[in-house]
């Protein structure tokens, strides 16, 4: 049951993507030259229905879907994570023009060299895990 919910919701998600032209590379295009406020606006509208659901969450102490405590605890401070990690994704995200929720979209929708970003995605993602442990904190 609860993998057909999660499909439902990313099929949900995807259509929202598609339809809202968050995975258009003209959008993106538009955004990285302060051409429009369109995905600003989507971003925007995200992160306050997001804010507003966690602080929900917290105060509800709701649980997660299988029922286990859900761990909503800060994470440590580090400049430097949130500044290479932005850089990094930010590159990716400009020279791919597309970030990892509208890639899948993109993919769905029949876009088939979406699949070589989708491998570096994995394979970064990939070379990441090994290399996590030799990371500054």
């Amino acid at each position: 049951m609860k993998t057909i919910i999660y499909l439902l919701l990313g099929s949900l998600f995807g259509i929202i993507m598609y339809k809202s032209e968050a995975a258009s590379w003209f959008r993106i295009y538009e955004m990285f030259n302060f051409a429009s406020f369109h995905m600003y606006g989507i971003m925007g509208s995200a992160v306050a229905v997001g804010l507003i659901g966690v602080q929900i969450m917290k105060k509800k102490k709701i649980k997660a879907i299988d029922g286990s405590e859900l761990s909503l605890q800060p994470k440590e401070k580090s400049i430097y994570r949130y500044l290479f990690g932005g850089i990094i994704f930010g590159l990716g995200w400009a020279l791919a023009g597309a970030c990892p929720g509208p890639m899948y979209t993109l993919a769905g929708v029949g876009y088939i060299s979406i699949l070589l970003v989708i491998a570096g995605a994995i394979l970064g993602t990939f070379i990441y895990g090994i290399l996590r442990k030799y990371l500054p904190h």
